[in-house]
């Protein structure tokens, strides 16, 4: 099993990444909320993993700490929870957000997700809750509002980025009028697709 990546950033195309590590391109897809914090592109970067092996293709998902990791897998024990919503889950909201959701019993939170319905989100709070009670929040590194990114400045590169933003948001889940919705509710004209993309989710809580 695949547990660990140390390489070079060669693309960020969210939610999903290159690593090249020593000659090998590994393409890994990340939550949202852990691929705001990746380095730039060409520098190093470090990713806990999680293989899944499937008849028609094997993947690889990434996270920036092991508990972001042990929590996704939590995830995956949960019933009618698989790899796409667990990564949808944790896209939308960050690990410690989500631990509070269920420790507060808040399906509300949980049903503006992509991919889960109100029995889902009722489910997945019985079922954590007990798993999740010792799971502090000093344990998780949530996102900050604050991350540097570089701002776009040209239009052509404002539109691409709001494309990819969107193409991202249908990705991990969202229909196509919703994403474009949310999209252009938050778009200002210096965003870089990252930031759109976490404005964009933010807005759907």
């Amino acid at each position: 099993m695949i547990g660990r990546l140390n390489g070079v950033l060669v693309e960020k195309q969210p939610p999903e990444i290159l690593l090249e590590v020593s000659g090998v391109g590994y393409e890994v897809q990340m939550p949202m909320t852990c691929f705001y914090d990746l380095p730039n592109i060409g520098e190093n970067a470090i990713v806990y993993t999680h293989f899944v092996v499937r008849e028609d293709a094997q993947l690889l998902f990434g996270f920036n700490s092991k508990t972001e990791r042990a929590l996704f897998r939590e995830l995956l024990k949960a019933n009618g929870v698989g790899p796409k919503l667990g990564l949808a889950i944790l896209s939308g909201m960050s690990a410690q957000q989500f631990v509070s959701c269920v420790n507060n019993e808040d399906a509300t939170t949980l049903v503006k997700l992509p991919g889960v319905g109100k029995k889902t989100a009722e489910r997945l709070v019985l079922e954590m809750k007990d798993r999740l009670k010792d799971w502090g929040n000093d344990l998780f590194t949530p996102f900050s509002d604050n991350a540097v990114i570089e701002p776009a400045t040209d239009a052509t590169i404002a539109n691409n980025a709001a494309d990819d933003a969107v193409s991202a948001l249908v990705a991990l889940g969202y229909k196509l009028p919703q994403a474009q919705k949310a999209v252009k509710s938050v778009s200002k004209p210096d965003m870089s697709t990252e930031i759109l993309i976490k404005e964009s989710l933010k807005s759907m809580l």
